[in-house]
């Protein structure tokens, strides 16, 4: 599968070699890592992709994606897919990005190309939550295109969905 890219990140997806490497906190000879990488979520998310190749199989292209910059070939974050699209066409998306990565409209970028990448694999609908005091992730969501979809008492949820096929009028990310 090749990565995607960006004016300025390669969102580049992720083997099973490497998600066990970034779980393992231990790059290879090969990988450039920005400090900071692999971040807590960035190791929760490949533990994920792992067990999802296990249970089921490669989830590819519904996988994890590593963030890296084009300028310096740096991990400096992940982007990607809780799982396979569901019977409705609905997934489920996550991001987060090193402390000295943020702030510069990455995450962002990053989500509005996963979503892009969603629509052009069928999906009608994504979905993502962001804690009530992560203002910046929800900020991210929003200008990528999602809205808001409701809360709990932990958590304020967003999604965009779309209908027909990429090139209907409705909303883009």
């Amino acid at each position: 599968m090749s990565d995607l890219v960006t004016a300025r990140l390669v969102l580049h997806p992720m083997t099973v070699d490497e998600a066990e490497r970034v779980v393992a906190g231990e790059s290879d000879d090969g990988a450039r890592w920005a400090p900071g990488y692999p971040t807590d979520g960035d190791v929760f998310a490949a533990r994920r992709f792992l067990d999802t190749c296990a249970n089921t199989g490669d989830p590819r292209p519904f996988g994890n994606y590593e963030i890296r910059r084009r300028e310096d070939d740096r991990a400096v974050g992940g982007v990607g897919f809780h799982g396979p699209m569901d019977e409705n066409g609905s997934v489920t998306i996550g991001y987060g990005l090193v402390p000295s990565a943020r702030g510069r409209g990455y995450a962002s970028e990053a989500l509005r190309e996963l979503l892009l990448f969603a629509r052009a694999h069928g999906v009608t609908c994504v979905k993502g939550d962001a804690d009530h005091d992560n203002t910046a992730s929800q900020h991210v969501m929003t200008a990528a295109g999602m809205r808001p979809a409701g809360e709990d008492e932990r958590v304020r949820y967003f999604e965009i969905t779309w209908t027909g096929t990429t090139a209907d009028t409705g909303p883009r990310p």
